[in-house]
């Protein structure tokens, strides 16, 4: 295990960002970008600061990056040590050379990732695929963690708001500019403003040499199915894990999401040992942290208030 660091490049007006939301933080924190090698495998993550406060760690979504958390992490790293995960094949995270985006794989990343950070009762907090990613590990190692927070995932989702996520992911590789790109996710997600999208982008698009620019996730990952896309045996797996969890567990809907319904949220909060709780985030769909910000740390802040007090 090896690790390297470099100052980040600050990122894109955040800080005047998180005011037009109305969002409150206590300073203007900039992460530090660092490198990990897991087990031969480079991982990218964003460290925010606040060593020795609890830990906390964030995993984006399928075709996200760790920028993603931007706006939650500014709001909490003040009170935990936020790191958010360049998931592989994400970001500025290493592509896997054969492709292997499996959950085993995931699973691989994150345990060494707590293991050479040394994280203990750390709040775990996952969206789409990182929340996938965040309830397969608690299902084995809750007894790590200080809290779980799973945001607009669950072992069944909605097949059509999946694919829809996939078009949008798999269509156009290359575009000439950043604007284009900003069109194309306006269209998808009008809930959030232009200028928000446009900030998202900045940190998930790379330039190619013949000067066009193209994302930087590996679109292999979307080979065989991808966008979840479930079989009946995945599905029962994936409610098996939801019966292993026996740490405090808030589970958070867009309420206007197309991919977790309300009905799959309930039978999860029936489902868990350790004790769960579904809250509705209005005006957001299924990227609930970007779509509104605000409301969204006030409800996990308020699921984070009931965990057993650690010194922070």
């Amino acid at each position: 295990m090896a690790v390297q660091q470099k100052e980040a490049m600050p990122s894109v007006d955040l800080h005047e960002a998180a005011k037009v939301w109305g969002l409150k933080f206590r300073r203007k924190a900039v992460p530090k970008d660092k490198n990990i090698v897991i087990n031969g495998f480079r991982l990218h993550y964003l460290d925010w600061g606040s060593a020795g406060k609890q830990p906390m760690l964030l995993l984006h979504g399928g075709g996200q990056t760790a920028h993603s958390w931007d706006f939650f992490s500014l709001c909490m790293c003040d009170e935990y040590h936020v790191y958010a995960l360049d998931q592989r094949g994400h970001g500025d995270s290493e592509w896997s050379p054969g492709g292997d985006y499996s959950e085993a794989a995931h699973q691989r990343d994150i345990e060494g990732l707590v293991e050479a950070l040394k994280l203990d009762r750390f709040v775990l907090v996952g969206l789409s695929m990182g929340g996938n990613n965040a309830y397969t590990y608690a299902a084995k190692h809750w007894d790590k963690l200080g809290g779980l927070v799973i945001v607009d995932v669950g072992p069944e989702i909605v097949p059509q708001g999946s694919r829809r996520i996939r078009d949008f992911t798999s269509a156009a590789a290359e575009l000439d500019t950043i604007e284009e790109f900003v069109d194309r996710a306006v269209a998808f997600n009008p809930l959030r403003p232009r200028e928000m999208l446009r900030r998202s982008l900045l940190h998930n698009l790379r330039q190619l040499s013949n000067g066009k620019w193209t994302w930087k996730t590996d679109r292999r990952r979307m080979e065989g199915g991808g966008a979840g896309l479930r079989a009946p045996e995945e599905i029962e797996r994936k409610w098996g894990y939801i019966q292993s969890i026996r740490c405090p567990t808030l589970i958070v809907r867009g309420a206007e999401s197309d991919v977790f319904t309300q009905e799959v949220g309930e039978r999860m909060v029936r489902l868990i040992p350790g004790g769960a709780k579904l809250v509705t985030v209005s005006k957001a769909g299924h990227t609930v942290m970007g779509d509104n910000p605000p409301e969204f740390e006030a409800r996990v802040r308020e699921f984070l208030k009931t965990l057993p007090s650690l010194q922070r």
